[in-house]
């Protein structure tokens, strides 16, 4: 309720300043046959009241007095678009862009506002054009780029994403390393799915240099290079998304030990997994070591470095597999009983979500690189064990 009351006073006050700059006596007639004053006092009182239809109205007939006015024009419109009423706000700055009387600043506004009514009415290929144009005028250039940045990405256009991107920071409208990693990504990610191979290293090798703390380039590296038979490129990939980002680790273990395996160096995992738990305790990164264990080993082995492990950190995915090492080698505790805390574990790791976005709360079970709440780049975060339920 007070975010459109809010949105309404930037009216109230061109109107105001409207009638002051043109010097109207007070006493000539409104369009309703009120003074100017009196008309603009009453659609500040209802704005004050919270009657922001009757407002809007009153400040709609202000402005329709002079049709040579821009300004409240311009405001007007971004009320419109502000409250969904995308047609009358497409109507109103169409209409000033086509007035010859505009000064190119004017004109400039206008078109920028426009395009942003199209965007807003998912319009986006009008929208795009609008925007160039702005750029082409050279005003309003960072505004414009942004609106054409977040176009490119919702069309999947990345190349015209990156290089939006990077005038934007070429010219100083802030830090696009990480969203220019990301968009390299989903281009590698496109030219590996068309068949080019080379093109996709080449282009995940440019991702890292934009942004060296890019996981995802690394994971998705990792995983070209595996499916290439390149598998020390591949292990050194998997392996550095522990330096870049250690939480993201466990999403490439499958990866890294078939990468191992793949060198003839499968009992590496082992050894890595030891030092990665021993830096980084982390319930996914224990049961694998335990899992491990098993296989090479066998159960009782396993059960004896999964419960030092927990003592160090209580993980709910640890106890389940503990429980489930336990059912296996016949220990005290009723397979029955086992069985249920098994079912009990499976229902709170079906419930709990395992990522959040940092920057809008969004929750997912699922790893999205661009958040689908708030669409910013690389902000959902793995969410420890305890977070998630």
């Amino acid at each position: 309720m007070h975010e459109l009351l809010w949105l309404l006073l930037p009216v109230a006050a061109l109107s105001g300043w409207w009638i002051g700059r043109r010097g109207r006596d007070e006493a000539e007639p409104e369009a309703d046959g009120r003074p100017l004053s009196e008309a603009y006092f009453q659609g500040l009182n209802y704005l004050l009241n919270e009657e922001r239809d009757k407002a809007l109205e009153v400040f709609t007939r202000i402005v329709e007095v002079d049709a040579d006015t821009v300004e409240p024009h311009l405001a007007l419109g971004s009320v419109f678009r502000r409250r969904g009423e995308l047609d009358r706000a497409i109507r109103i700055h169409q209409d000033l862009i086509d007035r010859p009387s505009l000064t190119r600043g004017q004109r400039t506004y206008a078109l920028l506002a426009l395009g942003e009514d199209y965007m807003k009415a998912g319009v986006l290929d009008r929208a795009e054009e609008l925007f160039q144009e702005v750029v082409a005028q050279d005003a309003h250039v960072d505004q414009a780029l942004r609106h054409l940045l977040t176009i490119y990405e919702r069309e999947g256009e990345w190349g015209s994403a990156i290089a939006t991107a990077e005038r934007l920071e070429g010219i100083g409208e802030g830090d696009y390393r990480v969203r220019i990693g990301q968009l390299r990504c989903e281009q590698a990610a496109q030219a590996w799915t068309d068949g080019s191979a080379d093109q996709a290293r080449k282009t995940l090798r440019r991702a890292l240099s934009a942004d060296p703390g890019c996981a995802r380039a690394n994971m998705l590296l990792g995983n070209l290079e595996r499916e290439q038979g390149r598998y020390k490129a591949a292990m050194k990939a998997y392996e550095a998304i522990g330096q870049q980002d250690p939480a993201l680790l466990p999403e490439v273990l499958d990866g890294l030990a078939a990468a191992y395996a793949g060198l003839g160096r499968p009992g590496r995992m082992e050894t890595f997994l030891r030092d990665r738990v021993a830096r980084q305790p982390d319930g996914r990164l224990m049961v694998r070591l335990a899992n491990e264990v098993q296989q090479r080993q066998g159960a009782e082995p396993a059960i004896r470095e999964l419960t030092w492990m927990l003592r160090r950190l209580p993980s709910l995915e640890g106890i389940r597999r503990l429980a489930s090492l336990a059912q296996s080698v016949g220990e005290p505790i009723g397979p029955r009983e086992v069985q249920i805390l098994l079912d009990l574990f499976d229902k709170l790791e079906a419930s709990r979500a395992r990522y959040r976005c940092r920057q809008c709360g969004f929750a997912s079970w699922t790893l999205f690189w661009q958040c689908p709440g708030c669409r910013g780049w690389a902000t959902l975060r793995p969410l420890s064990e305890t977070e998630g339920i």
